[in-house]
């Protein structure tokens, strides 16, 4: 028997970053994303022979353990141990034997959720293995409590909801870990008509999101007054972008990516940096409405919008500064999960 599942990226479209706490406990948070069919994928395999294993494809790590309640955090491969430790404490109260393989189809701290979405996968996973009676909400919830409570990383509450749940999303967050998550009915045309003008484009760099999300927490506990008032204007964009794609107004999204791209900057210091601002005016001297970072900054991927066939003269812009666009569709379904029996 093997369990398979799987979990989508997001495109975050707007209201990045007011979904970190403390600012959605004081202020309440809004973000509108979106899932598109690139995925973390989880695979376990029952043993019976006392041991625990750990596969990750994407770095080639392998790790051999003793099955026990508790597994230690020592910084390797400490996602795979946090899901572990908590399904132990929670459900099974006894130890498992398993191999855990996971791999994901973008490069890790690339700016779309990978590690909160590759823990909704591994939650997600268990779930069909164990038969665990957890909903979305309790599934999203769970992740969130892994990463942020159990293990200690810093970071929002926006990728495992959108993992969950799929599909294009309205979420809104506030005090004790408050969210609601709003499906917003998009029409196959405009859905697929975002796709096309919505460039994605890896940057070919990686980074560190938590440094730059402390960063901001930091400036939103000290009241820093141009950080704060950049927020709000931010999280206000989310309630604009969510008006406009339900309207249609597609050419409205790229003015929208560029007003908030302006106030995320001043959000943290590491958000932008001179190759980010390279890239974003090439985009934009070659047609794109707007764009952004995606996720907390610093590097990853970018999203541009360029419309009609404005993208074609965007990508070869950008195709000068050594990265590469991705295509992707944007998917309606969120975690999904099997069973091969063999």
């Amino acid at each position: 028997m093997i369990i398979r599942a799987r979990a989508p990226f997001r495109i975050g479209l707007a209201g990045g970053g007011t979904d970190v706490s403390p600012y959605a406990d004081q202020y309440g948070g809004a973000v509108l994303n979106a899932t598109i069919n690139r995925y973390a994928h989880a695979t376990i395999i029952p043993r019976t022979d006392g041991k625990i294993i750990f596969h990750s494809e994407d770095n080639n790590q392998r790790i051999v353990l003793e099955s026990t309640e508790v597994l230690d955090i020592t910084g390797e491969l400490d996602l795979q141990k946090g899901v572990y430790n908590r399904i132990v404490k929670e459900f099974t109260k006894q130890p498992l034997s398993f191999e855990l393989v996971t791999s994901m189809d973008v490069p890790s701290g690339s700016g779309l959720g990978t590690s909160s979405t590759l823990v909704v996968a591994m939650v997600t996973a268990f779930t069909e293995w164990l038969k665990l009676p957890l909903g979305e909400y309790d599934i999203a919830r769970l992740a969130f409590e892994i990463e942020r409570n159990d293990l200690k990383m810093a970071g929002g509450r926006q990728d495992q909801y959108a993992a969950t749940f799929g599909g294009f999303n309205f979420m809104e967050f506030g005090a004790n870990e408050y969210v609601i998550v709003n499906p917003l009915r998009v029409r196959t045309k405009l859905r697929n008509e975002l796709a096309f003008c919505l460039i994605l484009y890896y940057t070919e760099t990686s980074r560190e999101s938590a440094n730059i999300i402390e960063v901001q927490q930091q400036n939103i506990r000290k009241g820093e007054s141009s950080s704060l008032q950049a927020t709000h204007v931010v999280r206000e964009k989310a309630f604009s972008m969510k008006e406009t794609l339900l309207k249609g107004e597609l050419d409205e999204i790229g003015h929208l990516l560029h007003e908030s791209w302006l106030n995320k900057k001043n959000m943290a210091q590491g958000i932008s940096n001179p190759r980010i601002e390279q890239c974003y005016e090439a985009a934009r001297k070659a047609g794109a409405l707007g764009g952004k970072i995606s996720g907390a900054g610093g590097g990853g991927f970018m999203i541009f919008y360029a419309a009609g066939t404005r993208r074609y003269d965007v990508i070869r812009a950008l195709n000068d500064f050594g990265g590469k666009v991705i295509p992707y569709q944007f998917t309606e379904t969120g975690a999904e999960k099997w069973t091969v029996h063999t």
